[in-house]
């Protein structure tokens, strides 16, 4: 399966109009999550406007929920759990409980489902108990366009009331009740109470690509109990930026403050690529934890197949120093699924020997660079104007290599002008019977950065500079140079 970014909404590669800085990256592993406690305001009336892009999709998972008297009344939007037959569809829903009944008075479960980690969604839940129209009381839209097909759909009764405005209630953001925490990114996050919105409030189609994108949110009328989350102060990402009460953060710091949103749609590991992996992922997809004995590697979600680019891989535990990083033609498949599997395409530096490895020549490799292991970071400069492709670890490129060197290839190995899938993926590997963990940094590392290094458009945030004519991956650049 190729990388899924040109399905999604890829905003990010359209030219000019409103940009959105910033996004905030939540992991369930950290218990991520921001909180507020809700006075009196519209419990009949609101508007949820948000952008999300998916980690996980293997559990439920709350993107927003409100609890009151002890659970007794609640309300939430989530993703439904791997369990469900409505796996990853989402669900809306609002309701009350007791020891002697449960009431629901709001239920919506989309048919459509949600499984591209890579894409950036727009979600807008709009309710209006008030209209005389059942069909007119809750509105639900995904990327500019309502959704009309359902698995469960209650509409409420006129002037029912829901639990997201009640005083005392607390609102929680990627969690409900302090669990089933969210993980993957979210960025201009709305709550508008006292209106009813339509997703024009908050976003635009593309006149030339037909894409939906961001507009500028800060002029709405956010109401007694709204807010916006623009995720711009990195000291304080739940801050307000309409001046209301700010969100109490749990477990999110500076480094969960990222430059991943709609309008610019950085490269994360591939979800999808994990079947032979079978690692575990979180920090939003940038880190991985391998399974010990499996000879397998997995890919990035951005592929390119011309241009200059860069990114950087730490080593946070080597098996045994048993690490590859590299790029790869396409993703593992049956027939091709270790780092050294018979493709002359998929090309890597071994951190055991440190040598070079072309599938092609089985584990055994040729004299490139120093060894390397837990605590390295590994820079890949990958040039597909030239074929060539190279290596640095913590900032000192192997072989002599020189990035910059063009056709000459100074120090480069020679990448195959042919792939499989017409395009190459970051990738990286463990083959030994220890465990190694991979944190993926596409320009938004995961981890803290000592210097801080962007490329020549301003774009990404690496420990080592980023050589002469490279680019982070990123849609922004993909558009530009891609």
């Amino acid at each position: 399966m190729l990388p899924t970014i040109a399905t999604g909404n890829v905003a990010s590669a359209i030219g000019g109009g409103y940009a959105v800085d910033n996004s905030c990256r939540f992991d369930d592993g950290s218990s991520d999550k921001l909180s507020k406690t809700q006075s009196t305001g519209n419990q009949r009336t609101y508007t949820f406007s948000f952008w999300i892009k998916r980690q996980d999709l293997e559990r439920q998972q709350f993107m927003f929920g409100a609890r009151y008297s002890n659970l007794t009344r609640y309300a939430w939007i989530l993703f439904n759990n791997e369990s469900s037959p409505d796996k990853d569809r989402l669900n809306i829903k609002s309701g009350i409980y007791s020891t002697s009944s449960t009431s629901t008075s709001m239920a919506f479960t989309t048919t459509r489902v949600f499984r591209d980690t890579s894409a950036w969604y727009h979600i807008v839940i709009a309710v209006d108990t008030t209209q005389g129209t059942e069909s007119d009381r809750v509105k639900i839209y995904v990327n500019g366009v309502q959704e009309t097909s359902f698995t469960t759909s209650t509409y409420p009764s006129q002037n029912d009331q829901h639990f997201f405005n009640v005083s005392t209630t607390t609102l929680e953001i990627g969690a409900f009740n302090s669990a089933d925490y969210f993980s993957g990114y979210m960025a201009e996050t709305v709550l508008i109470d006292g209106l009813q919105l339509t997703p024009t409030d908050f976003g635009e189609f593309n006149e030339d690509s037909g894409i939906w994108k961001p507009i500028d949110v800060s002029g709405l009328t956010f109401g007694t109990n709204g807010f916006y989350l623009d995720f711009k102060d990195s000291a304080n990402l739940g801050n307000d930026a309409n001046g209301g009460t700010d969100l109490t953060e749990a477990n999110l710091t500076a480094i969960d403050q990222t430059t991943d949103t709609p309008t610019n749609n950085f490269a994360t590991i591939n979800a999808l690529d994990n079947f032979y992996f079978g690692g575990t992922l979180s920090e939003g997809n940038l880190k991985i934890l391998s399974i010990a004995g499996v000879e397998s590697y997995i890919t990035s979600t951005i592929a390119v197949s011309t241009g200059k680019w860069y990114w950087e891989i730490k080593i946070t535990a080597s098996g045994s120093a048993r690490d590859f990083v590299g790029i790869a033609d396409k993703i593992a498949t049956a027939s091709n699924y270790t780092p050294y599997s018979g493709n002359s395409k998929v090309l890597s530096y071994y951190g055991f020997t440190g040598q070079s490895v072309a599938g092609s020549t089985g584990n055994s490799g040729t004299p490139y660079g120093a060894t390397f292991t837990t605590g390295d970071i590994i820079g890949v400069a990958m040039d597909l104007d030239n074929n060539k492709l190279y290596f640095s670890k913590n900032g000192t490129f192997q072989n002599s290599g020189d990035p910059t060197s063009g056709a000459t290839g100074t120090g480069a190995l020679a990448i195959d002008s042919s792939p499989a899938d017409g395009v190459y993926y970051a990738q990286f590997a463990n083959i030994h019977n220890t465990a190694s963990t991979f944190e993926a940094n596409f320009g938004n590392a995961p981890y803290a950065i000592s210097s801080g290094n962007a490329d020549a458009d301003g774009y990404g945030n690496f420990e080592y500079s980023v050589p002469s004519g490279y680019y982070a991956l990123c849609t922004k650049n993909l558009a530009e140079y891609g």
